[in-house]
């Protein structure tokens, strides 16, 4: 979930619905990709951020990489 963008917006009184008029998509859209179901694009997150005219860092949350598979070294012959 977005929470950061979440807070602004509620504290900012809007509705999904502006957001979702920001960035071009539906409502229902925008809803997955604020609870984190979906990604925000890239162009997306830099209209929310000069809609607020803040940093995107103070909007969103860094997006969660997938987890890999951790390489373990060889052991070493002696």
């Amino acid at each position: 979930m977005q929470i950061l963008l979440y807070k602004l917006r509620k504290e900012k009184g809007l509705s999904q619905d502006a957001l979702a008029s920001v960035i071009h998509v539906s409502v229902n859209q925008y809803g997955k990709k604020e609870r984190g179901a979906a990604q925000f694009t890239q162009d997306e997150m830099f209209a929310i951020a000069d809609f607020f005219k803040r940093p995107i860092a103070q909007i969103f949350l860094p997006r969660k990489s997938p987890k890999r598979k951790q390489i373990q070294p060889h052991p070493r012959r002696t």
